[in-house]
């Protein structure tokens, strides 16, 4: 087992499963791959958990018994930006779409591969932690458009110092924007800039991250323009972005 320094010994994978044998099978390939795996079958069980312990990562089912994983989805996202993967049978485009715009950061369909599955978990984990090594090079605070976006502290603010609460691949995806402003960016050149090559479950979930970003930095507009599509380009950031020293 190769084990990966940008993720933090042990990582707590809190799954969220109400199939005992999947939930079995689970069990033995992430302690196989170094992650400290928690289990629960329900809703209930899981705000129990994490009201005694904090988790690096959440992987839950769609179909539960007392709440189902879009409405607990839904939920989370308004409290914490834990890093969120849907496991579900369902593999129809509206259900994986829906789910990330609730605010999950990646989408499995069963079966899965368990190396791909365990690729993601990685993937996922990697930019939801503090690298040393890219902080101390690029933690420079940036300012667009009076929003403040901190690299070091990954938090955004809004011209009235208000935090924003974004997802770990929204936050990824505006990241990268802001240090390429002006720049038209294809959604391949995001995925690769933002998730370090790791795509989401298909290309095109870009687009639902980019939707709701947009929602997040420009509420009530009736166009946007932070972010502008260019036709068969990709995307752009329009607006001038100023890179400061002085702590906040």
């Amino acid at each position: 087992m190769t084990l990966d320094a940008n993720i933090p010994a042990a990582a707590r994978i809190l799954c969220v499963e109400d199939d005992r044998e999947i939930a079995a099978l689970l069990t033995e390939l992430l302690r196989e791959h170094g992650f400290a795996p928690r289990f629960v079958s329900s809703a209930a069980a899981m705000n129990d958990l994490l009201q005694r312990e904090q988790v690096d990562l959440i992987m839950l089912d769609v179909m539960l018994p007392d709440e189902d994983g879009m409405s607990i989805c839904r939920r989370l996202r308004q409290i914490s930006t834990v890093p969120i993967i849907m496991v579900t049978a369902k593999g129809e485009d509206i259900d994986r779409i829906l789910g990330l715009e609730l605010g999950a950061d990646d989408y499995v369909v069963k079966p899965f591969n368990p190396r791909e599955l365990v690729a993601r978990i990685r993937a996922l984990l990697r930019r939801s932690q503090l690298h040393p090594a890219l902080i101390a090079a690029r933690q420079a605070p940036m300012t667009f458009e009076g929003w403040r976006i901190e690299p070091a502290t990954r938090t955004l603010f809004d011209p009235d110092r208000v935090k924003i609460t974004l997802t770990s691949a929204e936050f990824d995806i505006l990241l990268a924007f802001c240090r390429n402003a002006g720049r038209v960016l294809s959604r391949e050149q995001l995925i690769e800039l933002a998730h370090g090559g790791q795509a989401g479950p298909v290309e095109r979930s870009i687009d639902v991250h980019i939707s709701r970003i947009r929602q997040k930095i420009e509420p009530g507009a009736k166009s946007w323009t932070l972010i502008k599509t260019v036709r068969l380009g990709g995307y752009v950031f329009t607006p001038r972005v100023e890179t400061i020293d002085d702590a906040r």
